[in-house]
């Protein structure tokens, strides 16, 4: 006799698996068709130098809150010497107002004026007009030195704190941006990484042929400088051609950009700030057109400065990867402004 039994029916769990798995697959084959095509060189080397562009911006304000600190950092030292000594200098006039109780003690007894002048704020101690007519002068006058030294000390301890407050300010500042240039640096690399040797290859020939190696000549024209201070500085830095890009580094091994032209000039004996965004504000402004071998010359809103070399060229310090180097201001970045020092 024939069976009649139905076919076993799928399981739920069994349905929802293989609903599941059907799901994924359509959805994968929709991203495969709907995938973005891989970035073009040219294009990830675009993104990495913006990149590097943004980092260089948080470099540069890194530089500045590490100038501010350590300005901070003596201001409060200084401060903080200032408290100590006067410390010791009240102590001495508590130890001179102590000999003259003690002579009176000897002498008699302790005069009650003295006495209650030894254990009150002598601040409360002058406002009793009736507690110093008892007073001689003597007493007056190291009472009046120990009432002002206290003012005095008062206020430089104050001081002190509000530029340890600031100075912890700017230590945070620090912080985020030295997070924030290390993360563009590693948003960078994994952009390179995304290369393939061919490629990596290629941007190593660009990177070279967009500057010169130190052993390159270089075809500066004729441009006499502007002042010896410049030519001075734009030989010494001609001497570091070759030399890595480090961020927030001042040489003589590695430099950042303001790096190299704080480096440069500080060898031509003369001392200017630190970052690009008050280099910018030494000297004297000049237009384009009067660019003289020597002189700063600033691009990409005051984030990145080098040194005028002449013929349309400047001797800087790139950027991570990359070595000091002359370079025409075209492929350098948007100029901004030029200073003369």
């Amino acid at each position: 006799m024939a069976s009649h039994r139905r076919p076993k029916q799928p399981s739920r769990t069994r349905v929802t698996v293989l609903t599941a798995t059907a799901a994924a697959t359509v959805a994968l084959t929709s991203q495969a068709a709907h995938a973005d095509p891989k970035p073009t060189t040219s294009e990830v080397k675009a993104k990495v130098d913006k990149l590097y562009h943004e980092a260089e911006k948080a470099t540069e304000k890194y530089n500045g809150a590490k100038e501010q600190q350590t300005k901070l950092k003596k201001q409060a030292d200084a401060l903080q010497d200032k408290v100590a000594r006067g410390q010791d200098d009240l102590n001495t006039l508590r130890r001179e107002l102590g000999s003259i109780a003690t002579a009176q003690y000897r002498s008699g007894g302790l005069d009650p004026s003295v006495q209650l002048l030894l254990s009150s704020d002598p601040d409360s101690f002058l406002d009793q007009a009736s507690a110093l007519d008892q007073l001689t002068a003597k007493q007056t006058e190291s009472l009046q030195k120990i009432q002002a030294k206290q003012r005095t000390l008062a206020q430089q301890r104050k001081e002190a704190q509000g530029k340890l407050d600031d100075l912890a300010e700017v230590r945070e500042t620090l912080g985020r941006n030295k997070k924030e240039q290390q993360g563009k640096l590693a948003d960078a690399q994994r952009l390179l990484n995304t290369l393939t040797a061919a490629e990596r290859a290629k941007t190593a020939e660009d990177e070279q042929r967009a500057g010169r190696a130190a052993g390159d000549r270089v075809d500066l024209g004729n441009e006499a400088p502007a002042s010896a201070h410049g030519a001075a500085a734009l030989q010494a830095a001609d001497t570091r051609v070759g030399k890595p890009y480090d961020w927030s580094a001042t040489g003589p091994d590695a430099f950042d950009c303001s790096g190299l032209t704080q480096w440069a000039y500080a060898q031509a004996n003369v001392q200017i700030t630190r970052t690009t965004h008050t280099q910018i504000n030494e000297g004297t402004r000049i237009a384009r057109g009067q660019l003289k071998p020597g002189d700063l010359v600033f691009f990409s809103n005051t984030t990145h400065v080098g040194l005028y070399a002449g013929n349309n060229t400047v001797l800087h310090a790139p950027y991570p990867g990359a070595f000091v180097r002359y370079e025409s201001m075209n492929t350098v970045g948007s100029y901004q402004a030029a200073v003369r020092i």
